[in-house]
């Protein structure tokens, strides 16, 4: 009896702890659905949660179609400026091409060839006599001298200028060459020095009869290169044969002196220009064909003045 009573308040002891274990458990689970509902009361994620992905869905759209719009429009303004950009080197190069037409000089040079050796062989005479005879002349001559020597010959050639000056009718032309002639004749010294250009500025007017017959109508005809003498076409060729007959140095005789004089003067007149046909023909990529359009180019220039 003792030992199942003890069994029984045992078990009546077990059972109440079972059933205040049970009870306390309930509490702390009621307890906690009560906070989990406060909790979702205060913070409803199941609204926030698709409303912030709604959000961040249509900014993203917003800001692709942003980029994409400021790409289009980048776009469309390269594009602008690359077709102005099109349209004025068009314009350029359409100018260009004007200009080169303009300066572009047609010539015909049936004596191709023959002009081709005559180049050569006077290619040859510059750097094997003419160059070496100016460098020395250069070296030994003080430049005071030889600026003389020019200022002498150019008055002494004042017959050929002053002729053609009167054949083109320009009179004005002709009175400053006669002017210039008697200026430095006289106060020049013979025509050493050049009071009429440095004292009263009277520029030299450069006529020759090639010039003239321009002037009245007369064409280049076709390109020659004469030995020594270097670039012509016909009718420079027979207007310089005419102003031989105007140049003083002609009657000397004997006709070697003559030549002797035009040779010196032609050394003389190198020695201030050495080093020029060298950059010139460094600089040409076919030289014969540089030398054939500079030539017509700078006698057209002439005409034109």
């Amino acid at each position: 009896m003792i030992i199942r009573t003890d069994y029984d308040k045992m078990a009546q002891n077990g059972r109440k702890m079972t059933e205040s274990r049970r009870h306390k458990l309930e509490d702390k689970s009621q307890s906690t659905r009560c906070l989990t509902a406060k909790t979702v009361h205060r913070m409803p994620y199941g609204k926030i949660c698709p409303l912030s992905s709604v959000l961040c869905f249509l900014a993203s759209v917003v800001l692709m179609v942003v980029a994409a719009g400021c790409a289009v429009s980048e776009n469309s303004t390269l594009d602008s400026r690359y077709s102005i950009l099109d349209e004025n080197q068009d314009e350029d190069f359409d100018f260009l091409e004007e200009e080169l037409d303009e300066q572009i000089v047609e010539v015909a040079d049936p004596l191709e060839p023959l002009n081709r050796l005559m180049f050569s062989v006077n290619d040859t005479l510059y750097f094997w006599v003419f160059k070496p005879c100016a460098e020395t002349c250069k070296a030994v001559v003080p430049k005071p001298a030889r600026t003389g020597v020019r200022n002498f010959f150019h008055n002494l050639t004042t017959p050929v200028r002053y002729v053609n000056c009167l054949l083109q009718g320009k009179g004005d032309s002709a009175d400053i060459e006669l002017r210039r002639f008697l200026v430095n004749t006289t106060v020049g010294v013979l025509g050493f020095g050049d009071p009429a250009r440095d004292k009263y500025e009277l520029q030299p007017v450069e006529e020759d009869l090639g010039q003239t017959l321009a002037v009245h109508g007369m064409d280049d005809g076709f390109y020659i290169v004469w030995p020594l003498f270097g670039p012509s076409n016909v009718r420079d060729s027979l207007g310089m044969v005419g102003d031989m007959f105007l140049n003083p140095v002609r009657y000397v005789e004997p006709w070697e002196t003559s030549v002797g004089i035009s040779a010196g003067k032609g050394i003389n007149e190198g020695s201030f220009h050495i080093g020029e046909y060298e950059d010139f023909k460094s600089a040409a990529l076919e030289p014969y064909i540089a030398m054939r359009e500079a030539y017509i180019q700078y006698r057209n220039n002439k005409i034109q003045e």
